[in-house]
This record gives structure tokens, C-alpha cells and sequence, in this order.
């Protein structure tokens, strides 16, 4: 047909057709133009381009039609010029399964796309999924090896009181009265008085039995130094008698209450050095204590409570040997009364 066409253009008949009828004639044609590949390997598709080995993912963008190669029609002696209205439009962005051709300079090709297939995603490739990279694991911190400085450690001997002072010795008045005191002289008030004592060293008072039936301050402090090897002598600060050896209910103080120094009465270090020893004389496993002796031991210990002072707002605990010694021991004696000591000195 389009050589019938061409030759009907061509042959003088043309002389006969106006201007206005040839381009109609070759509009038509052009339109009923349908590219034909040539039979030769240069008319065989181009192999589509493999993609990259890596490629980077481009922004999803309606991409230029690929052009392609197609033969210029053959033009007339007198090239018409076609009305803007009969123009074919331009083929749009194929989008799904429509055929794209286009007529640029060169051999005409034609190419086929899948229903599915847009231009843009034949030439994309799909992006790697990423896998979530595993989190480190922190490493430990690394620990020096060099020796840390520390503050300074003081050591001091159990027992130790900060410098807090002395106490005043007691007043004398009682219930605006001097009191009276048996057991308790002027003699043995005054050394009790003027030791030097300092405020809260002592906070206990314990009640011990020589063992024997007989002694004094003196015997004790003997036997102390040669028999039990104390440097110091006496291990009691104060010795209350029964009548052998030295007065019936009759007081002694030892040096260590006058040096203020610690006792050497309990199996204790710690409590040596806050404790107060007080001796009866006499085996109170076999024999009870006189009652001079109790009521000598009643006003001494009263006297000391008050000397000493208050630790922490309340006086000096009195105990029995046995109830506070670390060591199984029977001292004061199984006959000594317990009950009586705790219901006169409960605070």
C-alpha cells in the first residue's frame, strides 16, 4: 500500500491534486506507517544492559524514553507542512503493557515491556535488604594495676575516749542535808575526789570475791606482782574487807584508781579499760558476804556512779563478774546476791 502510495505521489496525476490533497495524502500514509525490522543482525534488539554489580539506588523518577533508531519516511519534492490540529501527538510515559515507539534518526526498533514492568523498575535494581548489624558487646573496663592511695588508717587501743575534760567531784548536799556516810570516810571521799578522772572513761562497775577468806589491799597487790606478774600491781581499784586481815565493811583504794589507769580484773583489754573493779575479801562460794560488806559495796558504788558521771545520759552499769566476763567464771560466788545488786542498781 505505501508503494501504491508513493506511486500515486509520484505519477504526473500529482500535477492534477492540490496542495491541499497531497498533504492530506501524506498525513495519511504517515499515520498507517507501521515500522517493519529489517531481516538483517543490525535490525536484531539490543541485548538489554546487565545491571551493576552494586549499583546505587536512584529516586524513583519517570526516566527519558530510550531512543531508538527508525528510518525517516521519504520526503516529497515539496515538503508539506502539516496543520497543528492533524499533528499526532506525541506518544505519553507508557505505563503497564503498552507498546512504545518512537521515530528518532536511524533504524526503527521495537520494544516489548511486561504488564507489570514500568521503564523505571528495568533499570533498578532491587536494594539489598539490610540486616540489623548485631551490637557490640562492651568490653570491661580495664581495671589498673597501680595501687589505689588510701586515706590514712588510725589504730588505737580499745577502750580510747577522746579528750573531753574532767569531772567535777559530786557535791556533798543531799536533799539540802550533808549525807552520812558509814563505810564511806572523809579520808577515802577525799582520794576519791581528787583523782584526775575524765569524762565518760568509765561505764561499768564490777563486783568481784578474793577467793580466800582472809586478805586486804595489801596481800592482793603482793600476790598480784610476784604471783600473777602484773607490772602494775593490785588488779582491783578498790578492796572492801570482812573483818580478817583488815576492818569489817573497811574500804582501801588501789594505785589504779589514783593513776586513773586500767584494771586488770576482767579477761578483757576493752573492758579493763572502761570497767571498774571492786573486791570483797572472802570465799563467797562457801560463805556470804557480811553485811557491812554490802552495805560498804551500796555506798561506794553510789559514790562512784556519781563521780564518774553520766555516759551518754545514764550512770555507770553494775555487774557481776560472771555476767559480763568473756571466760566461764563463778565469781562473785555462787552465795553472793545477784537479785539484791540488780534491784538497787537497775539505772
Amino acid at each position: 500500500m505505501l508503494l501504491g502510495v508513493m506511486w500515486a505521489v509520484c505519477t504526473p496525476l500529482s500535477g492534477q491534486m492540490t496542495e491541499e490533497e497531497k498533504r492530506r495524502l501524506f498525513l495519511q500514509v504517515r499515520e498507517d506507517i507501521r515500522p517493519v525490522p529489517k531481516a538483517s543482525p543490525s535490525a536484531t534488539p539490543r541485548p538489554r544492559p546487565k545491571p551493576a554489580a552494586t549499583p546505587k539506588p536512584t529516586p524513583r523518577s519517570t526516566p527519558k524514553p530510550r531512543p531508538t533508531a527508525t528510518p525517516e519516511p521519504p520526503e516529497p519534492e515539496e515538503p508539506p507542512t502539516p496543520r497543528p490540529t492533524s499533528t499526532p501527538k506525541p506518544a505519553a510515559t507508557p505505563k503497564g503493557g503498552d507498546d512504545f515507539i518512537s521515530i528518532p534518526d536511524g533504524p526503527v526498533t521495537t520494544e516489548k515491556r511486561g504488564e507489570d514492568e514500568t521503564p523505571e523498575r528495568q533499570n533498578e535494581t532491587p536494594a539489598p535488604t539490610s540486616t540489623p548489624r548485631p551490637t557490640p558487646t562492651p568490653k570491661p573496663a580495664k581495671t589498673s594495676t597501680k595501687p589505689v592511695p588510701e586515706a590514712p588508717i588510725v589504730v588505737e587501743k580499745s577502750g580510747k575516749q577522746e579528750e573531753r575534760g574532767y569531772e567535777p567531784p559530786p557535791k556533798q548536799a543531799f536533799g539540802g542535808l550533808f549525807k552520812r556516810w558509814r563505810y564511806l570516810t572523809p579520808g577515802v571521799r577525799k582520794a576519791i575526789d581528787q583523782a584526775r578522772v575524765k569524762r565518760g572513761r568509765w561505764k561499768y562497775i564490777i563486783i568481784h570475791n578474793s577467793g580466800t577468806r582472809q586478805g586486804n589491799a595489801r596481800v592482793f597487790d603482793v600476790y598480784h606482782r610476784r604471783v600473777r606478774k602484773m607490772q602494775n600491781g593490785l588488779a582491783y581499784h578498790f578492796v572492801i574487807g570482812n573483818g580478817n586481815s583488815s576492818g569489817n565493811g573497811e574500804i582501801e583504794i588501789g594505785s589504779r584508781w589514783t593513776r586513773q589507769i586500767n584494771g586488770g580484773h576482767v579477761a578483757s583489754d576493752y573492758l579493763n579499760d572502761i570497767a571498774i573493779g571492786i573486791c570483797l575479801v572472802g570465799d563467797l562460794n562457801r560463805d556470804k558476804p557480811t553485811a557491812a560488806q554490802l552495805a560498804a559495796l551500796e555506798e561506794l558504788t553510789t559514790y562512784l556512779r556519781s563521780r564518774v558521771g553520766r555516759v551518754q545520759g545514764k550512770p555507770a552499769i553494775v555487774k557481776g563478774h560472771k555476767e559480763i566476763n568473756p571466760r566461764p567464771t563463778d565469781c562473785p560466788g555462787d552465795r553472793f546476791p545477784l537479785s539484791w545488786l540488780r534491784q538497787k542498781f537497775r539505772s
